[in-house]
């Protein structure tokens, strides 16, 4: 697929040319009724470039991919690939010019088997007939190449989402694409598959493909970018070097405030009781932790993929096989308790998997947050049934708290956005009153405009007198989210840090300790 000797791709090596701009998009402006959702956008890729568009939800990042793979035609502007201009009427016209698009909506036929997906539309003949052998064993490897490791002979509808991302991705580079862009494609992925797709887009950039990724991870897309582009209400803010730019400044282009604006101050309140204790904890991946949570703190949990982070309130939580230590609730022993049980005195736990794990994702919004109410005796009658007045009430009243429009209130929560997916979830843990409040990747996979709403929340939240938790992979969240930091490396907590220890010097330096003995 790729020329011999190309190898992955680093960030900051894009090919240079004195070549014309493998996509030169100028001046580009998109109207519809009431909304100018572009204006006056530039954007240049260059050959091998892994170029990344960065901004908040409504920025008009997919508005400006939607223009170059022929989804919508621009008010105004001019695009130009390879030096010559095009117009785009069409998907098909933007695919015979070399752009290959990976959207966040999936186009696979359910019925039919994942190899005759990837060759939908472009079916290799025998003769008059269409050679399946031939498909099928060119599936079978794109997909070694990839390092996928997904059945092709399956139909698509018998795959998971984050298979069928995969399945999506493989797609478009089939394809030959000059031009690859990719909407949010580690969405789905784990950070195993993440890895293997990154090292693909390396093979492909390292070939001369320009890459265009559009992502709101920046720690996982500064790992493979040459440039970004941040957009902010349509508008191009900056175009960065992403290996001399910051975390910091990323975030302050894309937001237009300092970062010290971006994280609430969470009034700490030092001397509260304690709420919940760990005590010598083992459980796969972690041997042997003590911790403690106090109302009206923060109390932040930080480490490398693997350090026990999460596992170990996944044990606290019934989650994962608790192999032994002992778990109190507000001086009760809760030892062995089992998850609902923990959920119904008080506990409330948001999975870092809001797919599988935290949402009913053919229901409503306002459905999701309804199954957090069954237990109040003001939403469920005697008998089981839902008050329904009493339910839209208390249901709209959260989806105002957490910031969900009344309109998305009633939509199936897998045709809403990441953020307000998110949201939702945020929404279950009020409605009832909690003592504990777990949150496990808060953030993950939110715009930044979401994660703020989210900040206010935690804060909203710890202020009131309740203990909050954060896991985070997100270094600068968990650090300036937590009153106290704990920071866990191979199964133990390498150190406990607040106040002006909580520096990522610090932090980085613990994540590699060699922890000895129980913590």
């Amino acid at each position: 697929m790729f020329p011999d000797g190309a190898g992955p791709h680093r960030g900051g090596q894009m090919m240079s040319s004195v070549a014309a701009p493998l996509v030169e998009m100028t001046g580009i402006s998109k109207e519809f009724p009431g909304v100018k959702a572009l204006s006056g956008v530039h954007l240049k890729v260059e050959r091998g470039e892994v170029h990344v568009l960065f901004g908040e939800n409504g920025a008009g990042k997919s508005t400006l991919i939607s223009i170059l793979s022929g989804v919508f035609r621009p008010t105004s502007g001019a695009i130009r690939i390879a030096g010559d201009e095009v117009s785009f009427h069409s998907v098909h016209d933007a695919a015979k010019a070399g752009i290959g698009t990976v959207f966040q909506e999936f186009s696979l036929v359910p019925t039919l088997p994942v190899f005759e997906n990837l060759y939908l539309g472009r079916e290799l003949m025998r003769g008059p007939l269409t050679d399946r052998r031939a498909m099928l064993a060119g599936a079978q490897r794109l997909f070694a190449e990839l390092d996928f490791d997904i059945d092709v002979t399956r139909p698509a509808s018998s795959l998971s989402r984050a298979q069928q991302q995969m399945v999506e991705i493989a797609k478009a580079f089939l394809s030959n694409a000059r031009v690859l862009i990719l909407d949010e494609p580690t969405a789905s992925l784990t950070e195993r598959e993440t890895e293997r797709l990154f090292s693909f887009i390396g093979k492909a950039a390292a070939s001369g493909v320009g890459i265009i990724y559009i992502s709101h991870r920046i720690q996982e897309f500064q790992k493979i970018a040459d440039r970004i582009s941040i957009l902010r209400d349509g508008r191009l803010i900056a175009t960065v070097p992403a290996r001399e730019t910051s975390e910091r400044v990323l975030i302050e282009l894309m937001t237009g405030r300092a970062v010290d604006q971006v994280y609430p101050k969470i009034a700490h309140r030092a001397d509260g009781p304690v709420i919940m204790t760990l005590e010598g904890l083992r459980t796969a991946g972690v041997h042997g932790a003590s911790l403690e949570v106090r109302a009206g703190e923060v109390l932040g949990c930080a480490g490398l993929v693997g350090s026990g982070k999460s596992r170990i309130w996944r044990a606290a939580m019934g989650l994962q096989p608790l192999q032994s230590g002992r778990i109190t609730l507000k001086g009760r022993d809760v030892t062995g308790a089992a998850t609902r049980a923990l959920l119904n005195d008080g506990v409330f736990f948001l999975p870092s998997d809001r797919k599988s794990e935290g949402l009913q994702m053919t229901a409503t919004a306002r459905g999701n947050i309804e199954l957090s109410l069954l237990d109040r005796a003001d939403v469920a009658g005697p008998f089981g049934f839902v008050r329904p007045r009493r339910s839209r009430a208390l249901t709209d009243a959260i989806g105002d708290k957490v910031g969900i429009a009344r309109p998305a209130m009633d939509r199936a929560v897998s045709k809403l956005s990441g953020g307000n997916q998110q949201k939702v979830l945020f929404g279950k843990g009020f409605g009832d009153d909690r003592d504990v409040y777990i949150f496990d990747e808060p953030t993950v996979g939110v715009d930044m405009g979401t994660r703020m709403a989210l900040y206010q929340l935690i804060k909203d939240i710890a202020e009131a007198g309740k203990a909050v938790v954060v896991i985070s992979s997100d270094l600068p969240e968990v650090m300036n989210l937590s009153h106290r930091l704990l920071v866990f490396a191979k199964g133990r907590i390498a150190a406990e840090l607040s106040g002006s220890a909580i520096d990522e010097e610090n932090v980085l330096k613990h994540f590699f300790a060699e922890t000895e003995g129980s913590a």
